[in-house]
C-alpha cells in the first residue's frame, strides 16, 4: 500500500504535512518523462486498494511490480483504475473511450457531469484522463516503466526502512483486535475517527501505512469486504529519513501555534461541534474553519465523529494533546548526537 500511497503524498505534500522541497527532491530522482506519467496517474486513479489487496504473497513492492508486468499493457490501466467509488456512468465513459481508442467533446461533457467524477478534477485534468484512456496500451507500458524507475531510485530503500515499523504496528493491532470492540478499534487505529455504526460488510481488512499517518483511507473492494488503511508511523519517527524532529511533534506545534486553532480546541474541549457551529462562533467562513480543522486532525489533536446521518462533528482529542506534551518533553530530554 505504501508504494502507491507514497506517490500521492509526494505529489500533494501540503495535504500530509510534508515539506514540499523534500518531496520535490524525491520526485526529481525519476527521469522527467516517467515523472510526468506518475503525476498523470494520480488523475487517473487514487490508491488502488482492491488491486493491492488481491496481490499474492509476499505483498511487497517487488510483487506489485511483477504482478503488473504479468498483465498485458492494454489491461493495466483498467486493473488499477476501475475500482473505487466512481459512479457507473463515469466508468462507462472511460470504458467506451478505451474501446474506441478515441474521445471527443461529448465524452468530456459526460465525464464532467457524471455524479462522482474525482473531486477537484479540472477540465484540464479530465482531458488528461481521457487522453490516457484512449491510449491504454501506451499508458500500460509507460506506467510500469515509471513505477519501476521510482522503485529503483527511491522506494526500494524506503521499503527496507519502514518495514520494521509496519510489522510492529500490525502485530500490535492484531493483539488489540483480540480484546477491543470494533468501533473502539477503528477509533484507536485511526488516531481519532469515531464512527456511529459498524461498516456494513462481513469482512473488514486493516492494513498499516507508514506514509499516510495519521490519516486513514478506506473503501469497499466488493459488497462484502472493506479495506481500512491506518497510519502506522511511530510518534518518534519522521517521514523524512534522518530528520531529528519527529513528525508528530512538529505537526502538533504548528497546529497549536495559531490563535484561531487554539480557540477551536478550547470550544471543542467543552462539547463536540460541527464546522458550521464553529463558523458561527468564530465568525469565520466555513471553508476557513474546515481548513483549521484539517490541520488539527492532521496533528491528531481533534476527534472526528462521523454521525449516522452523515454529519461530521469534531471534539478535542485529549489523548492527542497529552501525547503532544509528552513528545516535546521526550524530545527535549533526548540525546540527539546518537
Amino acid at each position: 500500500y505504501d508504494l502507491m500511497m507514497s506517490l500521492e503524498v509526494l505529489h500533494s505534500p501540503e495535504n500530509f504535512g510534508l515539506r514540499a522541497s523534500w518531496a520535490a527532491g524525491v520526485r526529481s530522482r525519476v527521469p522527467a518523462d516517467e515523472r510526468g506519467v506518475l503525476e498523470d496517474s494520480l488523475k487517473l486513479f487514487y490508491v488502488p486498494l482492491s488491486w493491492v489487496h488481491d496481490l499474492p504473497e509476499p505483498k511487497d513492492s517487488a510483487t506489485a511490480l511483477w504482478s503488473l508486468s504479468q498483465l498485458p499493457p492494454s489491461e493495466r490501466l483498467a486493473a488499477l483504475g476501475m475500482f473505487g467509488e466512481s459512479s457507473s456512468e463515469y466508468k462507462q465513459v472511460l470504458q467506451n473511450v478505451s474501446d474506441r481508442r478515441a474521445w471527443d467533446d461529448k465524452d468530456l461533457d459526460l465525464l464532467r457531469s457524471s455524479s462522482k467524477a474525482k473531486k477537484g478534477h479540472s477540465k484540464k485534468d479530465l482531458t488528461t484522463v481521457l487522453e490516457w484512456w484512449s491510449r491504454p496500451d501506451e499508458f500500460g507500458e509507460m506506467y510500469l516503466k515509471a513505477l519501476q524507475s521510482y522503485y529503483q531510485e527511491f522506494f526500494a530503500e524506503e521499503e527496507r526502512r519502514i518495514k520494521p515499523a509496519l510489522q510492529r504496528s500490525m502485530e500490535q493491532a492484531q493483539e488489540l483486535a483480540e480484546i477491543t470492540p470494533l468501533l473502539e478499534l477503528i477509533e484507536t487505529l485511526s488516531q481519532g475517527v469515531k464512527i456511529a455504526i459498524e461498516p456494513d460488510v462481513s469482512e473488514l481488512i486493516f492494513a498499516p501505512s507508514y506514509w499516510i499517518t495519521p490519516l486513514i483511507l478506506y473503501n469497499k473492494i466488493d459488497q462484502q469486504r472493506m479495506v481500512f488503511i491506518y497510519g502506522a508511523r511511530p510518534a518518534e519517527a519522521s517521514l523524512v529519513p534522518g530528520e531529528v524532529v519527529p513528525d508528530a511533534l512538529l505537526r502538533a506545534l504548528k497546529a497549536l501555534a495559531d490563535p484561531t486553532r487554539l480557540k477551536i480546541i478550547r470550544y471543542l474541549s467543552e462539547e463536540p461541534l460541527a464546522p458550521a457551529q464553529l463558523s458561527r462562533r468564530l465568525r469565520l467562513r466555513p471553508p476557513t474553519v474546515i481548513h483549521h480543522l484539517e490541520v488539527l486532525r492532521l496533528a491528531g489533536l481533534v476527534l472526528l465523529n462521523l454521525e449516522i446521518k452523515g454529519e461530521r462533528k469534531y471534539a478535542a482529542r485529549i489523548e492527542g494533546i497529552e501525547d503532544a506534551c509528552a513528545n516535546i518533553k521526550e524530545f527535549l530530554q533526548a540525546d540527539l548526537t546518537g
